[in-house]
């Protein structure tokens, strides 16, 4: 590793350059961001090791995320001193995003001449004359063959769509190398669970734990930087509004966009897909922030459902809730599934489920009807009857929809039902997960909060279940006939 006087400070290099439009490059970059690059690239323990291996930088969009990016990339591919090359990447989502990144570093260096004379512009990459490193520019996909090789920078460009960490696996840092670092930018995800790779580092730059991350976030409801912690909002998951010039930019786009992809876009918070069934602002509104469940109070009536599995891929989950007759809203109070992760034994979950039960009460509980006679057969091992619901969990979504937009439901603080809430789509006539995801606590607590009664019996019956009812009869729909009191 140099000593540290022999490496440029990333605003000196950045001084000498000039914007796209002419403007000296330095006068483009705001002071949080000036701060954000000089804590990133130019902090260094007293042996000379760069402070930071990791650096996440979160905010809303057309806020230069992708420049500075681009700019972190150009300073560590051309202005770092390295004996073991400059090799480094930048990942994009997918081809067209690429192209954009690539278009961006390359205008950077035609209209720098001091940064042309020193590299070879490619199609897809561009190589230092001195043969001591190439910026490769590739969408994500294209990347995982860069398995095991060094580098110096990767750079991953808005990482919200990613579902796995298989990426970051591939292009682990080369541990012998004490200068690489990897720089990440995005604004939120529709995803926003454990395992999901923004939300893992989201909470890793949270807790602070690991002394090689630097975390910037600016959002909605969270910013790491104290200076923004008391603004509005949309100035606060907007750290560069100012450098727009359009005051009613903000106002314009939320009138035209859905509000979940304007909470998501410009509010720099967790959104939903297209097609979503739920309102993700009423979903976020029913969750009580820090609540994880709520302890048996004596003199309440709880209701459970569960979503069982057979173990090999989707978790069995369980909801406990009551009606709180004084607030007429209906609250989730715990939400659980097995322990550990798939692949797991279903009859160890039951046992779990059974023992929850009867902390609260109950000696029954509502179902699907997964695998016919045989959990019902286990449940009853363990005192619990267990009662298949007969209703689709299309409809129990159809259900709890009016029940959120009324704000007559609390949810649990739980990142995978949020998650799963968030993600549930139409699907022809149906409510339901998209391919590859999962809906097992959403099902669970969705089926406890649409099956609770109150003190009074009330249930909510959708157009569709009352459809069914006149069909079939309530007996097909519920084996248990009073939780349809007074409908025939």
């Amino acid at each position: 590793m140099p000593d540290t006087p022999a490496i440029p400070h990333p605003l000196d290099f950045f001084r000498l350059l000039r914007w796209l439009d002419g403007r000296p490059l330095l006068d483009t970059i705001e002071p949080y961001r000036r701060a954000i690059f000089s804590e990133v690239l130019a902090t260094f323990d007293p042996d000379g090791t760069p402070r930071y291996s990791l650096s996440l930088c979160g905010r809303a969009k057309k806020n230069w995320k992708t420049a500075d990016l681009c700019l972190a990339a150009l300073y560590r591919f051309l202005a770092w001193p390295s004996t073991q090359g400059n090799d480094s990447y930048i990942l994009a989502n997918d081809e067209g995003q690429a192209g954009d990144d690539l278009s961006l570093a390359k205008k950077l260096i035609a209209c720098n001449p001091s940064l042309d004379a020193e590299v070879k512009v490619y199609e897809k990459e561009i190589a230092r004359r001195d043969d001591n490193g190439v910026l490769r520019i590739l969408p994500a996909r294209d990347a995982i063959g860069a398995h095991g090789k060094t580098y110096l920078f990767a750079g991953f460009d808005e990482i919200h769509g990613y579902r796995n960490h298989d990426l970051f696996e591939a292009l682990a840092p080369d541990p012998t190398r004490h200068d690489v670092l990897t720089w990440i930018t995005s604004y939120a995800g529709i995803r926003h669970a454990p395992g999901i790779p923004l939300y893992d580092l989201m909470q890793a730059g949270k807790r602070g734990d690991d002394p090689r991350m630097f975390f910037s976030w600016y959002g909605g409801d969270f910013t790491s930087d104290p200076a923004a912690a008391e603004l509005p909002p949309e100035q606060r998951a907007n750290p560069s509004m100012a450098s727009w010039g359009n005051p009613g930019y903000l106002d314009q786009q939320r009138k035209r966009l859905p509000t979940h992809k304007f909470r998501r876009l410009h509010l720099n918070l967790p959104g939903a897909p297209d097609g979503a069934a739920l309102s993700g602002e009423h979903v976020v509104s029913a969750i009580v922030t820090g609540r994880k469940r709520l302890p048996r109070e004596p003199g309440i009536r709880y209701f459970g459902f569960a979503d069982m599995s057979g173990g090999s891929s989707d978790d069995a989950a369980l909801g406990i809730c009551h009606y709180d007759t004084l607030r007429k809203v209906r609250v989730l109070d715990c939400l659980m599934s097995q322990t550990g992760r798939p692949p797991f034994n279903p009859r160890r979950a039951i046992k779990k489920f059974a023992d929850t039960l009867k902390e609260y009460g109950l000696s029954s509980v509502t179902g699907d009807a997964y695998a016919g006679e045989t959990f019902r057969a286990d449940f009853r091992e363990h005192g619990i009857t267990y009662t298949p619901a007969g209703i689709p969990k299309s409809e129990l979504y159809e259900a709890l929809e009016p029940l959120l937009n009324a704000g007559e439901i609390e949810l649990l603080d739980a990142a995978e039902l949020q998650e799963q809430l968030l993600t549930l789509v139409w699907r022809g006539t149906r409510i339901d997960h998209q391919p590859g995801d999962h809906d097992d606590h959403a099902n669970a607590a969705a089926g406890a909060l649409v099956l609770v009664k109150s003190r009074r019996g009330a249930f909510v019956v959708t157009d569709a279940m009352l459809a069914r009812m006149e069909r079939e009869g309530p007996d097909r729909l519920s084996p248990v006939p009073a939780f349809f009191p007074g409908r025939t």
